[in-house]
């Protein structure tokens, strides 16, 4: 049993240490790009699929808030029972 045991744990320290890998610090490369002093919003400095991601939210924004309003619109104005 204690055997068994210590053979498991050998099998899962081997995989846990040889499935990390080793990335690059891509942190000042990104610290580099959002300080940058170019004009941009920050939230928009991140390229094409944060200006996808912005719009987006926006529309959403724009058309849950148009919903809310018409939805406001209709319950204020109750329909009548014949």
């Amino acid at each position: 049993m204690y055997r068994q045991m210590f053979a498991l744990q050998q099998v899962a320290r081997r995989t846990i240490s040889s499935s990390a890998r080793r990335q690059v610090n891509k942190v000042p490369q990104k610290q580099k790009l959002f300080q940058e002093d170019n004009g941009m919003p920050v939230h928009l400095k991140g390229g094409t699929s944060d200006a996808l991601l912005y719009r987006a939210t926006m529309a959403m924004t724009v058309f849950g808030t148009g919903y809310a309003l018409y939805e406001l619109l209709k319950a204020s104005f109750p329909q009548k029972k014949e």
